[in-house]
């Protein structure tokens, strides 16, 4: 009986332990976005801090997706046009793709940052595309899976993008 009682206080306090790692802070929108860091191609680091005042886009993808295939040039494009109007979009690869090496010759041409790596509270949600949408005070204003058209990504970033950047 005493093994049986050690075993499920043992147990009690590794539930106690992992339950908040495990119930890290999941992104909820109209609230302040979770911090990240990201790890760019480059080996650079991004923060959400370092990106206060401009609108940021997360777009998670992998290159077996088709889905992510046409959204990719068609938020690469979005960026180049809007990047002077505040907007940021990072693309962050999933695990599940090809190794990074092989995708040099890609991000060669697109003219939004590429991450191998994101630390915090973000990740595909139902699966691949995922974009998160923060705005301009660091509140997250989107998270849904599913891919952008040219449609949607005005219909969202537009208001967005017109908001004046907090002081």
């Amino acid at each position: 009986m005493a093994g049986r009682w050690a075993w499920t206080v043992a147990a009690a306090l590794a539930f106690a332990v992992a339950t908040p790692a495990q119930a890290a802070k999941e992104p909820v929108i109209d609230a302040p976005a979770p911090p990240f860091e990201l790890t760019l191609i480059d080996g650079s680091k991004v923060s959400l801090a370092d990106l206060k005042g401009q609108v940021v886009v997360l777009n998670f993808w992998a290159t077996w997706c088709v889905p992510c295939r046409k959204e990719l040039p068609t938020l690469d494009a979005y960026y180049a046009a809007q990047q002077k109007h505040g907007l940021k979009v990072f693309a962050i690869t999933t695990e599940d793709s090809v190794p990074i090496g092989r995708l040099k010759k890609l991000f060669a041409v697109m003219k939004m940052p590429s991450a191998r790596r994101i630390k915090g509270a973000y990740g595909p949600l139902t699966g691949v595309p995922t974009n998160f949408v923060i705005d301009r005070a660091g509140v997250l204003r989107y998270a849904k899976s599913g891919a952008f058209d040219l449609d949607a990504l005005n219909a969202l970033l537009v208001p967005l993008l017109r908001e004046k950047a907090p002081e």
